[in-house]
């Protein structure tokens, strides 16, 4: 009697020899399968990187965060009451904001014309770019990933929840910054006034290149400063709690734009500010950063 090993158990197979096949995919009809593209794709750990049509992704772990800001913290504004998220599914998002370069791959041409703080140039992000048109982006995008098969079926290129960039941006701090109490613009791109009594740093005034600045503790680059990014809630006055919280549907007149911008203070750089800007309107300081989810 021989036996064989088949995954953890024990098969025995009485006088016979039998050659077991390993199949890929779901075409098999017997013996063990490989794990699909599907099921290997979630990152192994918080800021685990991947490259998925030429955008390069962090992932960050399912987790429960406290968003929002506490009563103490300077320059807290209405609206930052905090409330406790659970986050029961992981996703990556974007190292950087998406940049002209990649809109352009994808798009063709830009959304609108370039500015004196925001020229073309396809290392720089993309701005000037209203609600829709990232939408419309990450529909694109998601449309070429699964074609040139790097994205599985189940998953899709969006705009991130509120709840999602918060968590992305404070990356298990509990700090005002992801770099602590304190905003210097050697840290991000801002102008002006650092945040909370930092060392003062340079004030350039326009937009500049993801990489420049340091990374949170997740790998992601410019979640201060650079540009405002879209996310994919409606505004409300009260931070959405609870589990997976998510205003895509719950209307309103505004959606949700975060992060501070080259042409603003350090204070508005916080990771819990947050603003409203109506998603038919542009400006070259607001752009957007992608996330892959399995919705």
């Amino acid at each position: 009697m021989k036996r064989i090993s088949k995954k953890n158990s024990i098969v025995f197979i009485p006088s016979i020899v039998m050659v077991v096949a390993v199949c890929v995919g779901t075409g098999g009809s017997f013996g063990a399968e490989l794990p699909t593209r599907s099921d290997t794709f979630e990152g192994t750990k918080a800021g685990a990187e991947t490259n998925v049509a030429t955008i390069q992704l962090c992932w960050c772990p399912a987790g429960k965060f406290i968003m929002g800001s506490p009563r103490h913290e300077p320059e807290r504004r209405p609206g930052e009451d905090q409330v406790e998220v659970t986050l029961t599914k992981g996703f990556w998002m974007a190292k950087f904001e998406t940049t002209q370069g990649q809109w352009k791959r994808a798009m063709g041409k830009l959304p609108a014309p370039p500015t004196a703080e925001l020229p073309e140039d396809d290392d720089l992000p993309v701005g000037n770019v209203n609600f829709a048109e990232a939408e419309a982006f990450c529909r694109k995008l998601t449309e070429l990933a699964r074609k040139s098969g790097e994205l599985p079926a189940e998953w899709e290129f969006r705009l991130p929840t509120e709840a999602q960039w918060e968590y992305a941006c404070r990356a298990g701090t509990t700090t005002a910054t992801a770099f602590g109490d304190k905003l210097s613009s050697k840290q991000a791109n801002f102008k002006g006034k650092p945040y909370n009594g930092a060392e003062p740093g340079p004030s350039l005034g326009r937009a500049v290149k993801g990489g420049r600045y340091p990374a949170n503790a997740w790998g992601l680059h410019d979640m201060h400063g650079n540009t405002f990014e879209w996310c994919r809630d409606w505004y409300h006055p009260k931070l959405p709690g609870g589990v997976d919280p998510d205003l895509y549907l719950s209307a309103a007149t505004s959606r949700v734009r975060r992060g501070g911008c080259w042409a603003d203070e350090g204070w508005p750089c916080r990771s819990a500010f947050r603003l409203r800007f109506e998603p038919e309107r542009r400006y070259d300081h607001i752009g957007f950063r992608v996330v892959a989810v399995k919705p």
